[in-house]
């Protein structure tokens, strides 16, 4: 169960950051409503993951999946270049995140 709190954790991370973004400096009110409640989701859920799991194993999952989604998602929906070192470099942040849950 605490590692499936933990992805939704990372993916509460992405949703933070693209919210961060969109708010534009905190100067648009629900990107910044959606910026604080996506935090606070993700802060919360990392805290429950870490009573069960290794907080340095799933410090490291919970920002992976975050900096590879919001890459991923920064080039699908807010036009991030994409070259093929980027995608390289996601697709190893992905595999140390597999790695990690594989050895855990």
């Amino acid at each position: 169960m605490a590692w499936i709190v933990l992805v939704l954790a990372g993916l509460f991370e992405v949703a933070m950051a693209l919210s961060l973004k969109l708010s534009n400096g905190f100067t648009h009110l629900w990107w910044s409503l959606s910026f604080l409640t996506t935090a606070v989701l993700s802060f919360g859920l990392l805290s429950y993951a870490i009573k069960t799991l290794e907080v340095g194993t799933a410090y490291a999952v919970w920002t992976g999946i975050g900096a590879a989604g919001t890459a991923v998602l920064g080039m699908l929906l807010l036009g991030d270049q994409v070259s093929a070192g980027r995608l390289l470099f996601i697709g190893l942040i992905l595999a140390g995140v597999i790695g990690l849950r594989t050895l855990a």
